[in-house]
């Protein structure tokens, strides 16, 4: 579905990514793991075109997007969704003003369609009874789900979700990923998340990766990369130190 190829991204002297490789699969999960600043939320940016690499490729399907013009990059992006960390919705529009955004700006269906595809989607998310609502009424839990809700709101294929737990509380950051979870299993989309949140990221996840220093430490399925022998992969899993490595009981 989507593979890096030989990618690097560099500002100056200053290498964000290092010729990095990855294969994103069809119907997966994928979650990108690392630290601050290690260009998580770049390869994100490449994805869907909003970002070109300083060399390399980013096939989506097997085309390569990098040589793409505006007009193609949009018709690549009417297959994806992408839900950002801040939610990054219009907040002189209501809610269901902010889910139909894309479908009044990049199609052609009627006003009844529209509105009936706003609420479906929105009754996905279990917010269909929020519509009139505008987005500083709402909680941070809920305007992640509105957000969810718009980047669906065109059928994607692929959606890029951008830190979708930050900020939120425990009981709330698991109705997200449920709701990730549920728009892979449903709907068969393939998910590229980005995260700091460990318990997210081995809930949803079928692969995860670990960036650092620009290049890939570890790409491998939950289960290898929970257990891998790799002691820096396991530092950044528990935050620094080692499971034996912890405060004993006294």
């Amino acid at each position: 579905m989507i593979r890096l190829q030989d990618v690097t991204v560099a500002y100056g002297n200053r290498v964000i990514l290092d010729h990095i490789n990855l294969d994103i699969r069809d119907g997966e999960t994928l979650t990108i793991l690392g630290a601050s600043g290690s260009g998580k939320s770049t390869i994100l940016r490449l994805i869907i075109g909003l970002q070109r690499p300083t060399d390399g490729k980013i096939l989506i399907n097997g085309e390569d997007i990098t040589v793409y013009q505006e007009k193609q990059l949009d018709e690549v992006r009417m297959h994806m969704g992408m839900v950002f960390q801040y939610s990054a919705l219009f907040d002189s529009m209501t809610v269901g003003e902010n889910v139909a955004f894309g479908l009044r700006q990049r199609t052609h269906k009627s006003e009844e369609e529209i509105q009936r595809i706003v609420w479906e989607k929105l009754h996905l998310v279990g917010l269909d009874d929020s519509m009139a609502m505008l987005p500083n009424n709402l909680s941070g839990g809920m305007k992640k789900r509105v957000s969810l809700a718009r980047a669906i709101a065109m059928d994607p294929e692929i959606i890029l979700y951008d830190e979708p737990t930050a900020g939120l509380d425990p009981l709330r950051c698991m109705d997200i990923n449920r709701l990730i979870l549920s728009m892979q299993r449903h709907f068969g989309v393939t998910s590229v998340v980005v995260t700091h949140d460990m318990t997210s990221a081995f809930y949803i996840s079928d692969r995860l990766a670990l960036l650092q220093d620009g290049r890939f430490r570890l790409v491998a399925p939950r289960e290898e990369f929970k257990n891998t022998d790799d002691r820096e992969v396991q530092r950044f899993i528990h935050g620094g130190e080692f499971p034996e490595e912890g405060r004993k009981a006294t």
